[in-house]
């Protein structure tokens, strides 16, 4: 095969007369003078020759021995395979006056396993962009992850995405009267929705994949689904594999199904849902309004201790056995109406954890405890960060005012975040803009300072020193299962202050049902109380919250009876009144129910008591009824 191979400017044209194919590319001048040289070596040419690129084609001439060596050369490299720009790469890489034919074939394979890694790279960036990711995200993942990572440059753009996205978010800022010289009763969490205190791992993680599945174009039922059945520790492209599958699947059933039996599908299929309006929500006569400052019946070291309740607790309720119920503060509309209802009409004591350590965490609680002669667990926490995290002193920079952190949550800042905020203050310390919103990230993520313009997320076992746990309570345990279920705990002190009035009631020790026991909170608060634990009863669903309780239990050579079941449906009426047969009763029922379809963070399934989750609370009501029944007919 022999092609016929004619230089025009930076245009090289090489055409097959058998094939009669033109091809076509743009090569530097270098490029042409190297692949013309090498021709008139290949023949043995030394005539003097105009090789001026710039003139016309038809001012060109050369001995047709010229061109039919140069040919031959170029040819063998098409016939192989390479393209006429390949070439032109390679014998501009290669160099020199007279490149070898071999030194140019060697760089030609060099070139094409490099455009094949190229090819396979842009393959990837595509994929990520046409998932909804943007360029700048994908590159700069791909960069820290490296390119055959997919799964880690996967979770790294959803972190972008999520940071992104809380970014747009406005923050609560606890400090702004908290221990200020002002003496205004101002709303220190004024105008902020619940999205900003409340957020429950597994709702997060799966609201936002949800959430990124919908802006790349799925429908929300269909997203759904499919997360449902990849499960959490899926990736986004194991889920989007998923969803495509399905796709092709209906639409294949759909391809070789009878035009009779389509038509029949069209008919039998349901109408498309629409949400029920919630006509049993309460009036606005009837709504459970947060208070402020959200100090429930008193708190210590501030104004406003009362001994006795505004409202007093119905006869019906009055303990022993005693119950304690924990939730967000902020819900949706009607749901601590509709609790206080399904619980002996009890009003809900709001009470912030910020008045009791470093940290917020707004929680109501209802119960039938006494609230005179209440005190606090020895030793006092730390009501300020500095206090708590005296190390932060040296790095903290004047115009950072805060000195409480937000609530404590279930996920923590990205190190991207953390290193963009130390490379923008040092360029750029001195800038008050800067500053603000350094400040803004710092809220939002409860950021504390370790060195200079440095700042971090907080450790697992520091969030364990705010939420009042011992040392190391979930080590153990991967970190994101330690910030899952700090995260979702109670905060020890503030608990503990509302039971510390049973101290003088069981000084012999307490049978307690603990329910939703999560990592124990409430029998830390009794422990650090010394309180002894006769018998507890744990629910709990999950096994690594069951494995960190269980080494609690033993860690601290608890003498008491611990039995353990998994699920609250496995308590029945039949299993309950057993074990109060067996053990003389339960003193106290503690818990909280699951907050996914209550935490202002779900935007997708804030469904309220009738969630998925959620609706566990009535599971808490039946339990406590059944409890306080047989109770009853014991006393009699």
């Amino acid at each position: 095969m022999i092609y016929h191979l004619r230089c025009v400017g930076v245009l090289m044209i090489c055409s097959s007369p058998q094939a009669n194919i033109p091809v076509c590319c743009v090569l530097g001048e270098g490029t042409l003078n190297l692949l013309q040289k090498m021709a008139k070596h290949s023949a043995g040419d030394d005539d003097d020759v105009n090789w001026n690129t710039d003139d016309e084609i038809d001012n060109f001439q050369s001995s047709p021995r010229n061109v039919v060596h140069m040919d031959e050369t170029v040819a063998k490299f098409i016939e192989m395979g390479f393209s006429i720009e390949m070439i032109g790469r390679a014998v501009e890489e290669t160099g020199g006056e007279n490149p070898e034919p071999l030194m140019i074939l060697e760089t030609l394979f060099k070139i094409s396993t490099s455009s094949e890694a190229s090819s396979s790279k842009s393959k990837v960036i595509d994929e990520l962009i046409g998932m909804g990711f943007s360029e700048e995200l994908v590159i700069k993942a791909i960069q820290e992850h490296g390119e055959e990572n997919l799964e880690e440059i996967t979770n790294a753009l959803l972190s972008y995405a999520e940071a992104e996205k809380m970014h747009e978010t406005e923050n609560e800022d606890i400090n702004n009267n908290y221990f200020s010289d002002d003496n205004d009763d101002v709303n220190i969490f004024l105008g902020l929705s619940s999205s900003d205190e409340e957020n429950e791992l597994n709702s997060f993680h799966e609201d936002g994949r949800l959430q990124d599945l919908i802006k790349m174009g799925y429908p929300r039922k269909e997203a759904s689904i499919a997360l449902e059945r990849c499960g959490e520790i899926a990736s986004l492209a194991e889920v989007v594999d998923f969803i495509f599958a399905a796709q092709m699947a209906r639409q294949l059933d759909e391809f070789w199904a009878a035009p009779d039996e389509k038509e029949q599908r069209r008919i039998n299929e349901p109408p498309p849902r629409r949400r029920k309006l919630n006509t049993d929500i309460a009036s606005d006569d009837e709504l459970i309004r947060l208070p402020n400052p959200m100090i429930g019946f008193g708190v210590p070291k501030e104004p406003g201790l009362i001994t006795e309740r505004p409202v007093p607790i119905p006869n019906i309720a009055l303990g022993p056995p005693y119950f304690y119920y924990e939730n967000v503060a902020m819900t949706p509309k009607g749901v601590w109406a509709t609790m206080s209802s399904h619980l002996y009409d009890i009003k809900p004591e709001f009470v912030d954890s910020l008045y009791f350590c470093a940290a917020a965490r707004k929680r109501g609680y209802i119960h039938n405890l006494p609230i005179k002669n209440r005190f606090e667990i020895q030793p006092t926490p730390h009501y300020t960060i500095q206090e708590e995290f005296p190390l932060t002193k040296k790095w903290w920079p004047a115009w950072d005012k805060r000195t409480k952190l937000n609530c404590v949550l279930t996920c923590i800042a990205s190190a991207q975040l953390t290193n963009k905020i130390r490379k923008r203050l040092e360029k750029h310390e001195r800038d008050p803009a800067v500053q603000k919103d350094v400040v803004d990230q710092c809220k939002k993520w409860n950021l504390v300072w370790v060195g200079k313009n440095k700042a971090a997320p907080l450790e697992p076992y520091e969030m364990e020193r705010l939420l009042g746990f011992p040392n190391n309570h979930t080590r153990g345990i991967s970190r994101k299962d330690r910030y899952k279920s700090l995260g979702n705990s109670f905060q020890v002190d503030t608990v503990a202050y509302h039971l510390s009035v049973l101290k003088p009631l069981y000084p012999k020790g307490i049978n307690v049902l603990s329910l939703f026991t999560g990592i124990g909170g409430g029998e830390v608060a009794l422990h650090r109380l010394q309180i002894p634990m006769k018998l507890v009863v744990s629910v709990e669903i999950s096994e690594v919250n069951r494995n960190i309780f269980r080494s609690f239990w033993e860690q601290t050579n608890q003498r008491g009876d611990l039995i353990e079941f998994r699920d609250v449906e496995e308590l029945d009426d039949h299993k309950i009144e057993g074990l109060m047969d067996q053990y003389g009763g339960f003193d106290l029922v503690i818990g909280g129910s699951p907050c996914n379809n209550l935490a202002g963070a779900n935007r997708v399934s804030r469904t309220g008591l009738e969630g998925d989750q959620s609706s566990l609370f009535y599971d808490y009501c039946r339990i406590l009824e059944a409890v306080r029944s047989k109770a009853s007919r014991m006393r009699r």
